[in-house]
C-alpha cells in the first residue's frame, strides 16, 4: 500500500477506516474490507459497483468448487488430474441506484463526503456519503452489511438514501446477478484461473415482488447452489414496485417519488445454500427462512452478531498496549481467521480465507501447522472441526497414494478443496510429502491441549496411522549412511529446492510422526480394544506394522554438518552456490515469477523457512545455541517470498536472543495485509501468515511451549509495545496472561488447578481467580 494510503487509513485499534474514496486502492479495499462467516464470503466491493476487473468482486461459499480437467503440454502417469476452484457465486449484494435518470457511480460527479468503516468488534462494514449529481442533485447515503455470525446462510444490507436538495424519483434496483465475473489468465501461480462458463447450469429462476430466487447447478463438481433475497422498504407509499429477469439474472426494481430531507430505507435479505449431488433445500422453505430472517431488522441481527463477537473477542483477543497501529494489524488478523474459517468438520480455511480466489481457494497444510494453534487454545471445538476435515477426505487421500504406487496408506493433497490432489506442478506440490506429518503433528497438539479421546479414537487415530504407513513405502533402510531410515526425492516447505534427498525438516517430522503413530496404536489398544480391532481390520493393518514404525523413527537419518555445525536443508543443499543477492533487482522478487524453476534450484536460496520451521516445531529436540546456528546461516539464504516464512523467524529470533530481528519480522507479519507488503493482498489475504500473527506473540515474545503436557513460558515485552495480555484454553481451563515489562500475571479464569513453568519456576495455579505475578529477568541483545 502506498504511504499516503497507510495514513489515510487510521490504526484504530477496533476499526479499519477508510477516509476519503480511495479510487485507486478499490480492488485492495475490496479484500480489506470484505467479510465472511466461514461458510459466506463476501468481498468489500461496492453496491453499485465500481471497478469491473474481475477479482474486485467477489461472494464465495466455503467448499463450493467447480472442476475442470488440468490441460498438460506433456503430461506422464500420476499427475494430478483436475482442478477444483472456488466458484464465485451469483452477488446479490447489488443494488443499482438512479437519481431522476443518473446513474449513481463514484466515478462521476462531486463526492462532497466519504468513509467507511470496519468494526472488528461487531463485524460490520459501514459506508457513509454525501454525493451530488453532475445535474448538480445531492443525496446522503449509508449502506450497512454484515454476514451472519448467527445465522450460517445469511447476509443482511441496509440501505439509507435522503434526498438533500431536490424532490424527484429515486430508483433502485436490487439484483441477484449471476452474470460471473472471470479471473484473468495469469502466469503467477499464485492467483485464480478462469471457470468455464459451459460448467453453470441454470434453473427456473423466481422474481416475485420482493422476493427474488436464482438457483443453479455446476456440473462438474455436483455442486446445487440456491441463492435467494427478500426486501423490506420501510415506507411503502408512493413506491412501485416491478420485477426483472433473465436466465442468471433477477432483479426486484423500486420507483420511489422521493421528498426532499425524507429518508428512505431498503434493507434486503440474501440467503446461500449448497449442497454436493442433492438439492441443498426446498423451494418453500427458502422462502420461509428469509421470511423468517426478514422479522428482525438490520439493527436486531447486528446486536445478534455483536454478542457473538463479543464471545469470540472474550475468548480470543490479544491486547497490546502501547501501540494502535500492531493493536489494529493483531486484531484484523484474528478477525479475517474466524471469518475465513469452516466450521462443519467438512470444510476448511483456504489459503485467501473467503476474501478473494487466489489459489483458486485452495486449502493448504498451512491450516495445521499456522492457523490451527491460534484456534485450538482458544476456540478447541473448531479446531477439532479442521482436522475432522481432514478425516473426511481420507479416502481420497487413499486413492492418491495408490497412484503414486503407495500399497498402504494415505497420501493428503498439497493443495485442494474436495480432497483431489490440485497441484499440476508435482515438484513443489505432491512431493511436499511432509503433510501427512504435519496433519499427525497437528493431531498430536490437538489431543495434548484438549484431552479429547473421542476424537483420536474415532477419527484421528485412523489419519495418523494411514498417513505414517506412507513413510514406510517412501523411504529405506541406506547402507551408505550405515543403515539409517532415509527418505528422498521430496520438497519440504521451502519451494524454492525441489526434489531433495533427505530433506531436514521432511525427516525431522516424519520421525516424530512415526513415533506418535506407535504411540497411538498402544492407546487404542489400551483404551478401547474393539476399536482398535475394528481400524486394524478396516485398513488391514499387520502386528508388526507399529514396531516397524518405532524402529524407522529410531533409525531417522537427520543431516547434520560437523564443521558448520548446522543442519543442512538436504543432502545437497551445501553443495550449491549461494544466490547472488547483491546484484538481483528489486524488481525481481519474488524470484518465482522472474526466473525459472532450475535457476533457482541450483542454488542456495530459500523461499520461506524450513529447517527454522522444524526447530519451532520439535522444539525440545534441539538446544538454543544450536537453533541459534542454524538460524544464523539460514536467515541471510533467505527471501520470505512466501508470507509463511517473517513470523517462524520472528519466534526463533525471540527464543535465541534476537529481540530486535523478532520484532521486526513481528512488524512486517503483524500488517501483512494492511501494508500490502506483498502487493498481492487485492487477490486476497495470507490466513497463514495472519495465524502466524498469534503465533508470535503467543510462542514468540510469550515464548510457549508446549512440553510433556505442561506448558512453559519464557516472556518478554518488545521494543514499541508497554505490554499485552491474551488467554490461553488448556485441557478445559482458561489462562489468563498479563505481561509486563517487568513482570508476568497468570490468572486461572476458570477450570481445575494447573502447573505451569514460567522460565525454570514452577507455578501451580490452585484455583479461579488466583493471580500469581513474576519478575521478568531483562535479558540483553544477543549480538548475531
Amino acid at each position: 500500500m502506498k504511504k499516503e494510503q497507510q495514513n489515510n487509513q487510521a490504526s484504530h485499534p477496533w476499526h479499519l477506516l477508510e477516509h476519503g474514496f480511495q479510487a485507486e486502492a478499490y480492488r485492495l479495499n475490496a479484500t480489506l474490507f470484505s467479510l465472511g462467516n466461514g461458510f459466506i464470503g463476501l468481498r468489500g466491493a461496492f453496491e453499485e459497483g465500481f471497478d469491473p476487473e474481475p477479482f474486485s468482486d467477489g461472494c464465495y461459499l466455503n467448499g463450493v468448487y467447480a472442476s475442470e480437467p488440468i490441460r498438460y503440454g506433456e503430461a506422464a502417469y500420476g499427475y494430478a488430474r483436475n482442478n477444483q476452484r472456488m466458484l464465485t457465486v451469483p452477488d446479490a449484494k447489488a443494488i443499482h441506484i438512479w437519481i431522476d435518470g443518473e446513474r449513481f457511480n463514484l466515478a462521476e460527479g462531486e463526492l462532497l463526503e466519504y468513509q467507511r468503516r470496519l468494526d472488528m468488534a461487531s463485524a460490520t462494514l459501514e459506508r457513509t456519503l454525501t454525493w451530488r449529481s453532475p445535474r448538480g442533485k445531492t443525496i446522503a447515503f449509508k449502506m450497512q452489511r454484515l454476514v451472519s455470525q448467527t445465522e450460517k446462510h445469511l447476509l443482511v444490507l441496509n440501505l439509507e438514501i435522503t434526498p438533500v436538495d431536490f424532490d424527484g424519483e429515486i430508483r433502485l434496483q436490487s439484483w441477484i446477478d449471476g452474470g460471473f465475473t472471470q479471473a484473468e489468465r495469469s502466469d503467477d501461480p499464485r492467483l485464480a484461473s478462469p471457470i468455464d462458463q459451459q460448467d453453470i447450469q441454470w434453473r427456473d429462476n423466481s422474481a416475485d415482488g420482493a422476493y427474488l430466487a436464482l438457483p443453479l447447478q455446476v456440473k462438474s463438481s455436483g455442486f446445487s447452489i440456491r441463492c435467494a433475497a427478500l426486501h423490506h422498504i420501510e415506507d411503502s407509499s408512493d413506491v412501485e414496485l416491478s420485477n426483472l429477469r433473465s436466465e442468471d439474472c433477477v432483479a426486484a426494481e423500486y420507483r420511489i417519488k422521493a421528498r426532499r430531507n425524507q429518508l428512505i430505507r431498503l434493507t434486503k435479505y440474501v440467503a446461500y445454500f449448497a449442497e454436493q449431488h442433492a438439492d441443498p433445500i426446498e423451494t418453500k422453505a427458502l422462502r420461509h427462512y428469509l421470511e423468517r430472517c426478514a422479522g428482525k431488522c438490520f439493527a436486531d441481527h447486528a446486536r445478534l452478531q455483536r454478542e457473538q463477537m463479543d464471545r469470540f473477542w472474550r475468548e480470543s483477543d490479544i491486547q497490546v498496549s502501547g501501540n494502535h497501529r500492531l493493536q489494529q494489524g493483531i486484531r484484523f488478523n484474528l478477525f479475517h481467521l474466524f471469518q475465513s474459517l469452516g466450521r462443519d468438520g467438512r470444510t476448511n480455511i483456504a489459503a485467501k480465507g473467503l476474501s478473494g480466489d487466489g489459489y483458486d481457494g485452495h486449502y493448504f497444510w498451512d491450516t495445521e501447522i499456522y492457523i490451527l494453534p491460534f484456534f485450538l487454545y482458544t476456540q478447541p471445538d473448531l479446531a477439532r472441526g479442521l482436522l475432522e476435515y481432514r478425516h473426511s477426505i481420507l479416502d481420497s487421500a487413499r486413492a492418491r497414494a495408490r497412484e503414486l504406487a503407495i500399497k498402504k496408506g494415505a497420501l493428503f493433497p498439497w493443495r485442494t478443496i474436495g480432497g483431489e490432489e490440485c497441484s499440476a506442478y508435482y515438484p513443489a506440490g505432491t512431493a511436499q510429502f511432509h503433510i501427512n506429518a504435519d496433519i499427525a503433528y497437528a493431531v498430536r497438539h490437538y489431543s495434548q491441549v484438549t484431552g479429547d479421546s473421542e476424537f483420536l479414537r474415532d477419527k484421528g487415530a485412523e489419519v495418523v496411522i494411514e498417513g505414517a504407513r506412507l513413510w514406510m513405502e517412501i523411504g529405506h533402510y541406506n547402507p551408505r549412511r550405515n543403515n539409517q531410515f532415509c527418505i528422498n526425492e521430496v520438497t519440504g516447505p521451502d519451494e524454492y529446492t525441489a526434489l531433495v534427498d533427505n530433506n531436514f525438516y521432511t525427516n525431522l517430522m516424519a520421525r516424530a510422526h512415526l513415533e506418535y503413530a506407535a504411540e497411538v496404536y498402544q492407546w487404542l489398544q489400551s483404551f478401547d480394544p474393539a476399536a482398535c480391532q475394528g481400524l486394524a481390520q478396516r485398513i488391514q493393518l499387520s502386528p508388526e506394522e507399529p514396531q516397524n514404525w518405532a524402529k524407522a523413527a529410531a533409525a531417522m537419518y537427520l543431516p547434520y554438518d560437523q564443521s558448520l555445525g548446522i543442519h543442512p536443508q538436504d543432502d545437497g543443499f551445501l553443495n550449491k552456490p549461494v544466490w547472488d543477492f547483491e546484484d538481483t533487482p528489486k524488481d525481481h522478487y519474488p524470484l518465482l515469477l522472474h526466473y525459472h524453476p532450475l535457476v533457482i534450484y541450483r542454488h542456495q536460496v530459500c523461499k520461506q523457512a524450513d529447517v527454522v520451521l522444524g526447530l519451532l516445531l520439535q522444539s525440545s529436540a534441539f538446544s538454543v545455541e544450536q537453533k541459534r546456528r542454524d538460524f544464523n546461516f539460514y536467515e541471510p539464504l533467505t527471501t520470505h517470498d512466501s508470507t509463511l516464512s517473517a513470523c517462524i523467524h520472528s519466534i526463533i529470533a525471540s527464543e535465541v536472543g534476537y529481540r530486535e530481528k523478532a520484532l521486526g519480522y513481528f512488524q512486517q507479519v503483524a500488517r501483512m495485509d494492511l501494508d500490502n507488503h506483498h502487493n498481492n493482498t487485492q487477490h486476497g489475504i495470507h490466513t497463514a501468515c495472519m495465524g502466524g500473527t498469534w503465533m508470535c506473540m503467543v510462542q514468540g515474545f510469550a515464548g510457549m511451549r508446549l512440553q510433556d503436557d505442561t506448558m512453559h513460558f519464557n516472556p518478554h515485552v518488545p521494543r514499541g509495545m508497554d505490554g499485552y495480555q491474551f488467554r490461553l484454553r488448556f485441557r478445559g481451563r482458561t489462562l489468563a496472561l498479563d505481561v509486563k515489562r517487568d513482570s508476568a500475571s497468570y490468572t486461572l479464569v476458570e477450570g481445575k488447578a494447573i502447573s505451569l513453568l514460567h522460565g525454570n519456576k514452577p507455578i501451580a495455579l490452585q484455583a479461579p481467580g488466583k493471580t500469581l505475578t513474576f519478575e521478568i529477568t531483562q535479558v540483553a541483545e544477543v549480538s548475531q
